[in-house]
């Protein structure tokens, strides 16, 4: 059973959602405030974590900060109606999703199900090498992490998601349409910036590994690329 940490001030609510996502054949633990949500991170192992920005004691986004600087459990935020603020800066802290509330139950599902499918290991068939290269970046698909060179490059599931897209079609350009319905399991909605938030994650987490900070470009009106230097420009990422 897929034990979830539910984070909400709002007990009626938390009720509510307890009962659907047990019924759904999630294990819920609740926490109805920062302090409390943080100590019990720290105490149990959650598949994923649910957590409302306005929280007493202690804010959703400090405890996502807390909780991103030692897990990469997928978070799953949620956030006031139309409050597109609140959504980026979750994004650019390091939520995997997010939820406008009041959420529709069967919607909170479906999202969890999808940030828990981008953070699960896949298993190699035999004969695969189970990885994809381009220069200096190695993303290793059956533990879903990624080096650049022999240093480790921090990525929440679904930044590994996105990535992983953009090397598997290295030097060509992914439109947002096509990489948020891929990656995020979803369509491209107006005024969603969610992939460039998690595209801009990615890029500074390769650029503080080493990589070159134009590895990745967006492309005006179209999309994103992962760019091939010179000394790799006659291939594309091997798997």
């Amino acid at each position: 059973m897929v034990k979830l940490l539910l984070i909400d001030d709002d007990q009626e609510l938390c009720q509510l959602l307890n009962e659907y996502l047990t019924a759904e054949g999630f294990q819920v633990d609740m926490a109805h405030d920062g302090e409390q949500a943080l100590e019990q991170v720290t105490r149990d192992n959650y598949a994923a974590i649910v957590l409302d920005v306005m929280l007493p004691k202690r804010s959703g986004f400090d405890v996502l900060k807390e909780v991103r600087q030692k897990y990469t459990t997928p978070v799953l935020m949620l956030t006031a109606k139309g409050d597109t603020i609140d959504r980026v800066v979750g994004l650019e802290i390091g939520a995997d999703d997010y939820l406008p509330k009041p959420c529709d139950p069967r919607e909170l599902v479906a999202r969890l199900r999808a940030v828990l499918r981008r953070a699960t290991p896949t298993p190699q068939m035999p004969g695969g090498s189970g990885s994809l290269q381009v220069e200096d970046l190695r993303l290793h698909l059956g533990s879903r992490s990624a080096h650049w060179q022999d240093e480790d490059v921090p990525l929440t599931g679904t930044e590994f998601s996105v990535l992983e897209l953009l090397v598997r079609r290295a030097g060509q350009v992914i439109s947002k349409d096509e990489l948020t319905e891929q990656a995020l399991n979803r369509k491209l909605t107006p005024y969603d910036r969610s992939i460039d938030v998690h595209v801009s994650n990615i890029r500074k987490k390769l650029t503080a590994a080493g990589a070159r900070r134009e590895m990745i470009i967006n492309v005006r009106g179209a999309g994103y690329m992962l760019t091939l230097n010179e000394q790799t420009e006659d291939g594309a990422a091997s798997a």
